[in-house]
């Protein structure tokens, strides 16, 4: 939860940064990341370029705010999804469920969607912080896996995922967070479902935010679906 802004300066000043990151929102939406201009961004305040550097340090760190933003509402929109299903919904209907959540967000904020999942920015390194914050985004597919019973063709990638987790204490750490156990007895089929159910909706996704499925003659969210359940299939998921 974010803590509370305290003082007028300090309620100001955050007020400031939010019409700031708005203003660089629509140009976002109307021209891409290459719209985003900090001189047209002053003006359209009434304030003066170097002012505006008092808010933020340059252009990527307003682009870097903007992408901490948009992982968080994503992280908001899958962990309400989480939230609403039905303790005894099954596991492909909570993938289901995770995934049309990932999707109504993508194709409601498209230009959003692209900050974080499209082409890498040239010149652009990411502040550590948003790897915490796609993690959040991805958790609650963790447990959708967990009880899987991965085929032969997924058992390779469930052994590397599991590898990873035992080589790397800090996403141990995070899968055992987001199942609720003390062991990593789980983390590869978590790791491993959840990785391949992420490359599915970007692949599909990213294409539909991107108009290129237009003229073909399919809902998108069938073709989503269609992947996802041959997914829950792979993991026998009921």
């Amino acid at each position: 939860m974010t803590p509370p802004i305290e003082g007028p300066r300090a309620r100001f000043r955050e007020q400031t940064r939010g019409e700031i990151k708005e203003i660089a929102l629509r140009q976002l939406a109307d021209g891409g990341t290459g719209a985003i201009a900090l001189t047209r961004i002053a003006k359209d305040l009434g304030m003066s370029g170097p002012a505006l550097y008092r808010y933020f340090a340059g252009r990527d760190d307003l682009i870097s705010a903007l992408i901490r933003d948009a992982y968080d509402d994503l992280a908001t929109a899958v962990g309400h999804a989480a939230e609403a299903c039905p303790a005894g919904r099954s596991p492909r209907e909570r993938l289901r469920a995770l995934a049309g959540a990932y999707r109504s967000w993508a194709v409601e904020s498209p230009h959003r969607y692209l900050l974080i999942a499209g082409t890498p920015l040239p010149g652009y390194t990411a502040p550590a912080d948003t790897l915490l914050r796609a993690r959040a985004a991805l958790g609650p597919f963790l447990k959708v896996f967990a009880g899987g019973d991965p085929n032969p063709a997924t058992l390779p990638m469930v052994r590397q995922m599991d590898a990873w987790a035992q080589r790397e204490a800090e996403v141990a750490a995070w899968v055992a967070r987001e199942l609720g156990t003390a062991d990593g007895d789980d983390a590869g089929r978590a790791l491993a479902g959840a990785v391949l159910a992420w490359s599915q909706m970007h692949g599909a996704v990213s294409l539909e935010v991107a108009s290129q499925f237009s003229g073909m003659g399919h809902d998108p969210l069938t073709l989503l679906e269609a992947g996802l359940d041959a997914l829950a299939d792979a993991f026998q998921l009921s």
